[in-house]
């Protein structure tokens, strides 16, 4: 039996509580309980979720015996930082138990308690510049789901905790039942720790069907040259028109929001295939493979062979 603590304080997020449907499932799948899973504050009682109503939990004192401890963010790390008993609590229990990990802004409170020090992790990727700039011994990665640095999780936004948590069920019982378990909570697929926390499709957000339509098309033939007269024509636009409402709705020029389209479909490729680098690069629209390595550096910061890496990295800690 395996025994998880979510460990909460009041103001906590009520999303972080979601992966426990993923342990519930998984335990139906293997057909026993093999997770136990309980709330836990510091004093115990109720605590006061974001949204306002109290949750049952555990109080910390006395004989705590937990695998896995799971902290919970809140809406604003910056504003509400962990109670010092929690972080004392926290640097106690870092090196006994099995694995610890922050869900979304919780990566602050492991970070807070020093358990962050000189690893890789990540967190929401509106506080992943400030968890750099407050913690400057902790590797950010800010563009990831989810991060296993030795026993020490962390994940991205809320919903990235059942990512998170698939990959705990993979590692303890197996692929296939981490499958079985996404199937029946209707997830479409065990995201990769290395995958983007992004969508550029998302953030450029374009405000008419032509725009959308331009940017699906683009996206089904990055490995074209994609000039702007194709685009144009596509959406029945001249050049010069299209180029101004392209702008206007999206924030960027055409051929910038191209490449960001190009360097989203490189980096999945290097992450989820052992395609060759030369290959990813003709198929996402780049002219060689120097040209897809110069994109990575302006884009990402790293090169691309750094990309391929750490996802196998990921990969490796949850097999």
């Amino acid at each position: 039996m395996h025994r998880i603590g979510f460990l909460i304080s009041d103001g906590f997020q009520i999303m972080a509580l979601a992966p426990q449907s993923v342990f519930e499932y998984a335990n139906i799948v293997a057909g026993e309980a093999f997770y136990t899973l309980d709330n836990f504050s510091v004093a115990g009682g109720e605590v006061r979720s974001s949204l306002g109503f109290p949750v049952g939990a555990r109080s910390l004192c006395g004989q705590v015996d937990v695998d896995t401890w799971i902290v919970a963010g809140v809406n604003d790390p910056l504003t509400s930082p962990a109670p010092d008993d929690v972080l004392a609590f926290l640097r106690e229990v870092g090196n006994r138990a099995r694995r610890v990990a922050g869900i979304c802004t919780g990566g602050f409170v492991l970070a807070e308690a020093g358990l962050l020090a000189q690893r890789r992790a990540t967190t929401h990727w509106a506080y992943a510049r400030e968890m750099q700039k407050l913690f400057p011994d902790i590797r950010v990665e800010e563009d990831r789901i989810y991060i296993v640095d030795g026993p020490i999780w962390t994940s991205a936004g809320m919903t990235a905790g059942l990512d998170l948590a698939l990959a705990m069920v993979e590692e303890d019982l197996g692929a296939e039942a981490a499958r079985s378990v996404a199937h029946k909570l209707v997830m479409h697929q065990r995201r990769a720790g290395g995958q983007s926390q992004h969508s550029e499709m998302l953030d450029l957000a374009p405000k008419s069907d032509r725009i959308q339509d331009a940017l699906n098309y683009a996206r089904q033939n990055l490995s074209r040259s994609l000039t702007v007269e194709e685009l144009a024509e596509a959406v029945h636009l001249s050049p010069r028109q299209f180029s101004r409402v392209f702008t206007l709705e999206t924030g960027q020029s055409p051929a910038k929001a191209i490449e960001r389209l190009r360097l989203e479909a490189a980096r999945l490729m290097i992450e989820q295939s052992r395609h060759p680098l030369e290959v990813i690069a003709r198929e996402s629209g780049f002219r060689d493979r120097r040209h897809l390595r110069d994109a990575f550096l302006r884009g990402f910061g790293v090169p691309p062979n750094a990309v391929r890496r750490d996802s196998r990295m990921d990969v490796r800690r949850t097999s």
